[in-house]
């Protein structure tokens, strides 16, 4: 027992294999800089590949001081890494904050047979300096070490508290049998179909240009003097305006679907979600680069259905978990809270049911009925109606005013207001579809919420996760009648709002969502512009 207490909190190295690995990303990190180099110095007829190979050697020396430099331990009560040469820095996480725990291997990680650990909690979602990161582990050291931050029981929890100054919770053994799982959802071949309308491939479009952008600047390089960069953009040139532009869209249009599919097929192949016996989801993913997510289901708020315009229009959905100490800030597809990549939106509505507690709990109750996610949803009335298309119509014809005026005075082409003048049908469309969009609804012990058009969202929000609740009201919805109703909690995006409700419906949501709450909280001042309603707790 002895040799064990003093094992487990004895501070521990990373793999010595990952002296592979973070060389050779600090030089990756440095390419586009080392290559700038190589090119300048050879251009110039200096000695540029010794100055590369310094650089690269530089690079290689500052990887390798990580490993030396890095050291971690789990005690009872907490998670430690200490790392830094000469700025040396601790950083500590209690154990009872830890929210998941992500497992990432990307392609060289899984050659060595390694994983990155990386420990979310409240604290570290919200100051990146305090992320808790272990790069890397052994595949089955970094298991073992998921396991032991979640997976534990309820007797071994009150037992670690209690002998806290004595003995440590052991990892269970590498050969053991793990925990049945429940399978919730797994990735179909049919789900590929929907990588296009994600957009994702904007972002790769994005970044191909930095990286061209750099490469080019740090070189010195000229691309005007390249022979295909020459006969590319003398062929394009000779085309008229209206063809131009039609290539141009076409071009980025068939590189962009053609990225998102590859990004959707490498970020969501293997999809998998199980529910772990002992209370926790288990999200893996991944072709090239594995990711393995937990949640504990005890911190599950509620879920988000997001449904962007093009997913929605193929009547497709993603879903994500809100999670306390887990911000939805950090985006559906790379933080842990995602629970469904895109995917029909039957299937998010299926796997929602089965995640949300309540909602599998109610076998009495129809599906209808019971999932927060198909529930009936209350509309908002005629002056929201009038306020969307009020907004909408506002901002057009300030840009169509503005447009006018620089054709008037500055000689801008005409054909710019008139094109504007000719969107005005589209902005009619998107003020309807934002007011078709906005409901709300309270039901199964969930407060449902939906909003938004180029990007539809809708919450289930659990009621018992609400701390507060906030009513606005602008100068403007005054007039109209109308508030905001901001659900206050600590999961998720940490406020949920209903927007432009009647007033009285909103204070008959905040009374029924937490019953009692407004009675001694509700202060209403004689011309009232803000009404906040707060938890003592």
């Amino acid at each position: 027992m002895i040799d064990v207490v003093e094992t487990t909190l004895a501070w521990r190295r990373l793999s010595p294999r990952m002296l592979v690995i973070h060389p050779f990303q600090e030089v990756v990190r440095a390419a586009p800089a080392l290559l700038g180099l190589l090119v300048a110095g050879t251009s110039s007829g200096g000695q540029g590949h010794l100055w590369s190979v310094a650089g690269v050697a530089l690079m290689v020396v500052l990887g390798m001081l990580r490993w030396f430099t890095t050291t971690y331990r789990i005690t009872p009560e907490h998670v430690q890494v200490r790392r830094g040469l000469l700025n040396r820095k601790v950083v500590t996480v209690p154990r009872d904050r830890v929210r998941t725990v992500d497992v990432t291997s990307h392609v060289l990680h899984r050659v060595l047979g390694l994983a990155r650990v990386e420990v979310g909690t409240g604290m570290s979602e919200r100051r990146h300096e305090g992320r808790l990161k272990l790069d890397a582990l052994t595949a089955a050291e970094a298991a073992r070490l998921r396991v032991e931050l979640l997976h534990r029981s309820p007797a071994a929890a009150m037992a670690s508290s209690t002998v806290s100054s004595t003995v440590s919770p052991v990892a269970p053994p590498a050969g053991s049998t793990p925990a049945a799982e429940t399978e919730l959802a797994r990735m179909r071949p049919e789900w590929v179909r929907f990588g296009p309308f994600t957009m994702s491939g904007l972002v790769t479009v994005g970044v191909v240009a930095g990286f061209v952008s750099r490469l080019v600047s740090e070189g010195n390089v000229d691309l005007g003097r390249v022979g295909p960069v020459q006969e590319t953009w003398r062929w394009f040139s000779a085309m008229s305006l209206p063809l131009e532009i039609a290539t141009v869209v076409l071009v980025l249009v068939v590189f962009v679907s053609v990225a998102s599919t590859l990004g959707y097929v490498l970020a969501f192949g293997n999809f998998r979600l199980t529910r772990h016996a002992e209370g926790t989801l288990h999200v893996t993913r991944g072709l090239l680069t594995t990711r393995a997510t937990t949640i504990e289901e005890r911190r599950l708020r509620g879920v988000e259905v997001g449904e962007p315009l093009l997913l929605r229009a193929v009547r497709g959905a993603r879903l994500s978990a809100v999670t306390t100490g887990l911000r939805s800030a950090q985006g559906a597809q790379r933080g842990g809270s995602l629970l469904l990549p895109p995917a029909p939106r039957a299937d998010a509505v299926a796997v929602a049911r089965l995640v949300l507690p309540r909602v599998a709990d109610a076998p009495s109750v129809s599906a209808s009925e019971a999932s927060p996610v198909t529930a009936s949803l209350t509309a908002h009335g005629p002056a929201a109606l009038r306020r969307r298309f009020t907004r909408a119509y506002g901002v057009h014809a300030l840009v169509l005013a503005a447009l006018l005026a620089l054709w008037w005075w500055a000689g801008l082409p005409s054909w710019t207001w008139v094109t504007a003048a000719a969107l005005l049908p589209l902005t009619a469309l998107l003020a309807a579809d934002r007011y078709r969009s906005l409901g709300h609804a309270l039901t199964s012990g969930y407060l449902i919420t939906r909003w938004g058009s180029l990007a539809r969202r809708r919450v289930a929000l659990e009621c018992d996760g609400v701390i507060g609740w906030n009513i606005e009201r602008s100068f403007f919805q005054r007039r109209a009648g109308l508030a905001t109703l901001t659900a206050t909690t600590a999961a998720g995006k940490q406020g949920y709002q209903v927007r432009d409700v009647d007033l009285a419906e909103a204070l008959r949501l905040a009374a029924a969502g937490t019953p009692g709450l407004l009675d001694p909280f509700l202060v209403e001042a004689a011309a009232p512009c803000r009404l906040i309603a707060c938890d003592a707790r």
